[in-house]
């Protein structure tokens, strides 16, 4: 008896859409790593001042100045988000 020769690899459809799951996961990833596109602190004296976020919200709480946005996060690290200028020192 005659060993048949192997038949190459054909992807099938259960291969073909686990393949695109995988690529669609991936490009999900790389695209949701991109930097954040908030807006930097201008680069004023009154903002250079700017150290804590108890600094920030005496013009940017809800009855302030410059209000933040609706639906603005609480977080208590400004500049987590917001970038400073080059030059300034980095709150920590």
């Amino acid at each position: 008896m005659a060993a048949e020769p192997k038949q190459p690899w054909r992807p099938g459809k259960r291969d073909v859409m686990f393949l695109a799951i995988v690529a669609s996961v991936i490009l999900l990833l790389v695209l949701g790593t991109s930097e954040r596109t908030t807006k930097p602190v201008p680069n004023d004296e009154t903002h250079r001042q700017a150290s804590s976020r108890a600094a920030c919200m005496a013009c940017h709480d809800s009855s302030g100045i410059h209000p933040q946005p609706k639906g603005h996060t609480r977080a208590d690290q400004c500049f987590q988000c917001h970038t400073q200028p080059s030059g300034w020192h980095k709150q920590q």
